[in-house]
């Protein structure tokens, strides 16, 4: 059964929402990002998405505190991305404790060294690939590039990456249901198991992305459906059985 990540995202200390990934469309959800990571582990989460806003676009991981606060107190594992551009930023955050780091602008940049990556840290390496009309955005999804993102995924699968995470930024955060097409596409193309990030809406949408009975779509990613309460994580647990 796939896998629910609730999402975290990390602004200024706060936990907060962006429609599309835009900074000027922000929404504060809650002022203790520890007690927000408690709550949806207790609400039956099976991981925790946390992703540093202010690290995507700094270029540099910003909230390791507070990251390492969230890991001490749940008991369910952590994945944490934003900001990752170099191996120094990847060893820090692997030592808070998380149990996977999410590349993004680094795997699409740079893919000698991503498998350099992959052969040091195995799974707790996943690449995050952010797309926007089916090519990969970068640098906190400021930058769209040319690269379409079935290639990247096709690319980072072959050099052996084992989870791949797919946002489609259209869709993310505007509460409209996910990019079914691009989710199905994407995972018929690799090997890597598949996170789905963007657009879920409600316990239909899960269903919908259930019944694509893709062997390798592992999970999905859920975050202001969540905050908003148009899903809750028992109700998305009974769509997917």
């Amino acid at each position: 059964m796939m896998k629910l990540y609730p999402a975290i995202d990390l602004k200024g200390g706060q936990c907060v929402r962006l429609r599309q990934g835009r900074a000027d469309a922000v929404t504060v959800y809650s002022n203790d990002p520890v007690a927000m990571a408690r709550h949806w582990a207790d609400a039956g989460g099976d991981w925790l998405h946390v992703v540093d806003l202010d690290g995507a676009f700094a270029g540099h991981p910003v909230h390791h505190d507070v990251v390492r606060e969230i890991v001490a107190a749940i008991p369910i594992p952590v994945e944490f991305g934003g900001g990752l551009r170099t191996d120094e930023d990847i060893q820090l955050m692997l030592e808070t404790g998380v149990r996977r780091v999410v590349l993004g602008t680094r795997a699409c940049a740079d893919p000698d060294a991503l498998a350099a990556l992959v052969k040091q840290f195995g799974d707790r390496l996943a690449v995050g690939i952010d797309a926007r009309n089916g090519r990969v955005q970068v640098k906190g999804w400021v930058e769209t590039t040319d690269t379409l993102a079935v290639d990247l995924a096709r690319r980072v699968s072959d050099l052996g990456v084992s989870t791949i995470i797919y946002t489609d930024t259209a869709t993310d955060g505007m509460l409209t249901g996910p990019n079914i097409e691009g989710v199905r596409v994407l995972c018929n193309a690799v090997k890597a198991k598949v996170i789905a990030s963007g657009g879920i809406s409600t316990c239909r949408d899960i269903a919908a992305l259930a019944a694509l009975n893709l062997p390798n779509l592992d999970g999905v990613i859920v975050g202001k459906a969540l905050y908003e309460g148009a899903v809750t994580i028992p109700g998305m647990k009974a769509a997917l059985a």
